[in-house]
């Protein structure tokens, strides 16, 4: 009884260790697998791209930005926006700007640029993306950004709408300075 028991395990254990072979289209290469984000994996997202974002911001001489709540609010309601209008763009249903949008969030410093995505891709692939065009690689590297908003909506199919906001945090009044 205690081998069958130890065989049974055993086989239980190795069929554990099997990896699913990829499934192949039919030119041969393997058909991509749908990127899915938990709840639970929200925030390891959120600081994987600030991480990110900062490597690159570093690289290019630029300061790193912080995680700000209100701007990530703002990204949310516009990815979700997104999703309701069906399309990728900076206008939201009722006719508000990314500056309008993040003036309602409560951010009182200046809205540096907004990138958005639709796309079934991760959060560092859309990055790359991102970073391979001019104007969106420039709001991601602009000098003057403190702070970053990142946030984004999945459908059940795994469609993703990203949307990314930089902004720069209003100054600090010390004493004394002007």
């Amino acid at each position: 009884m205690r081998i069958f028991i130890l065989l049974l395990c055993a086989v239980i254990g190795l069929s554990a260790c099997e990896s699913a072979a990829p499934v192949m289209a039919p030119d041969g290469k393997p058909l991509p697998r749908v990127y899915r984000i938990s709840a639970r994996d929200e925030a390891k997202i959120q600081y994987r791209m600030l991480d990110s974002v900062n490597a690159l911001r570093g690289a290019s001489g630029a300061p790193e930005v912080q995680l700000n709540a209100n701007l990530t609010a703002a990204a949310a309601t516009h990815s979700i926006d997104m999703r309701n209008q069906n399309r990728p763009w900076h206008f939201g249903s009722d006719g508000s700007s990314p500056i309008d949008r993040v003036a309602r969030s409560g951010f009182s410093g200046l809205m540096i640029g907004e990138n958005i995505s639709e796309t079934y891709e991760s959060e560092l692939e859309t990055l790359s993306a991102w970073m391979e065009q001019p104007d969106t690689r420039q709001i991601i590297l602009d000098p003057r950004a403190t702070d970053l908003g990142f946030a984004w909506h999945q459908e059940t199919n795994g469609k993703l709408w990203w949307t990314l906001l930089l902004g720069q945090a209003q100054p600090q009044n010390f004493a004394g300075l002007q």
